[in-house]
């Protein structure tokens, strides 16, 4: 060290004298700027296009220009007689003075946070400030942090009919601007960039919840996503699905019109295989299928609403969670014409068969004609 104590003796005074070499060859150790690494220094000068930095009576550092802003905003609370941490980016200018940032040196204390988490496996808050149809994207410093859709919490993965990129992206911007806890999966030191995954963050929290997760359990849960086929419904870091077949007791057209993303609802869990998990909203209700049996009887005569009419015959609805079917063969008329009446019209049928423990009413048209064509054969002979 004190060679090089003396070469920048030497390029400011010269050549020392031997007395003088002699002192430098005694002096204690001294550490001098180097590039690359970050040093603490005392600001004593604030200007309006630079600020002067104090390293510990060796040197002077200057931080000017775009190195003077960093993501925690320093410069702006920043005063003369601070202890600043800086990178040093040249160990010396024209003007003889270190040049230092502090832009990179946040970017450099983030990048070690980010490496020290990945390591350790320490959980991280993060804000995702974009979104594509594969993830969702952050910067912290310059660091570019990435999120995939499979790394997302059931919570916030965007579940979506028939996997749309379209709305895939549109659920995934409304996640914008919130803040996850996430785990660092995967570094690349080469170009400064992060894998992050919210899922291995709450991988503890999930195998806890999982492990006491019990059939027969009711449980409070929020909607996670709606599809065609069920509702998705998050709860303590899982997720289970409630089947379009376990939302209501009646037939459901549409799972959407039992609620929407976001609502807290109340579920049973009926099903756990493995990490799927299947619930029911419908059997948290008394079956109005055993009230039905007592109701409906073989013989009587009904009237209901058609409300779904498919290739093998019409759905009829005989109360709030109660439907009829009459089959193809019972509906009448000249066969492979199409009935005569639509979704909506009211319609009267005779009950021909009942399975409560099916959920199964069956009807027919045909039995009420036939029947009134015989009343009236009767009544034509008699006559």
């Amino acid at each position: 060290m004190a060679t090089e104590v003396k070469s920048k003796f030497t390029k400011i005074f010269g050549e020392p004298n031997p007395l003088m070499e002699s002192l430098i060859e005694q002096s204690p150790e001294l550490s001098f700027p180097q590039p690359g690494t970050l040093t603490d220094g005392l600001v004593t000068d604030i200007q309006k296009n630079k600020i002067l930095v104090d390293l510990g009576g060796i040197s002077t550092g200057v931080i000017s220009g775009k190195e003077a802003h960093d993501s925690m905003g320093t410069m702006k609370e920043m005063k003369v007689g601070d202890k600043i941490s800086a990178y040093i980016i040249e160990s010396e200018n024209s003007d003889g003075l270190v040049v230092l940032s502090l832009r990179k040196a946040s970017q450099e204390k983030s990048w070690r946070h980010f490496t020290e988490a990945y390591e350790t496996g320490e959980v991280i808050k993060v804000v995702a400030n974009e979104a594509n149809k594969g993830g969702l994207l952050l910067e912290v410093d310059g660091i570019k942090g990435f999120i995939p859709v499979s790394q997302l919490a059931p919570m916030h993965y965007p579940r979506v009919n028939g996997a749309d990129s379209a709305q895939i992206l549109q659920r995934l911007q409304q996640l914008i601007g919130i803040t996850f806890d996430v785990k660092v999966i995967n570094v690349d030191n080469e170009n400064g960039k992060l894998i992050l995954s919210e899922k291995a963050a709450m991988e503890e929290q999930r195998q806890g919840a999982l492990g006491k997760l019990k059939v027969g359990q009711k449980l409070k849960g929020i909607i996670s996503g709606i599809v065609k086929f069920g509702i998705f419904v998050a709860f303590d870091g899982l997720e289970g699905l409630v089947h379009i077949s376990e939302i209501a007791w009646g037939h459901v057209k549409d799972p959407s019109e039992y609620g929407k993303i976001g609502d807290e609802i109340e579920v049973l869990v009926i099903g756990i295989e493995g990490e799927k998990i299947s619930l029911s909203m419908k059997r948290l209700v008394p079956d109005p299928w055993l009230e039905a049996a007592k109701t409906f009887k073989v013989g009587k005569v009904v009237e209901g609403e058609v409300n779904k009419i498919t290739p093998f015959g019409a759905f009829i609805k005989l109360g709030e969670d109660i439907n009829g079917l009459i089959h193809s063969s019972e509906i009448g008329g000249e066969e492979g014409k199409e009935p005569a009446f639509k979704a909506g019209d009211k319609l009267k049928a005779k009950i021909i068969s009942v399975d409560p423990e099916e959920h199964r009413i069956g009807l027919s048209i045909k039995a009420l004609t036939e029947k009134a064509e015989k009343t009236e054969n009767a009544e034509k002979k008699e006559d």
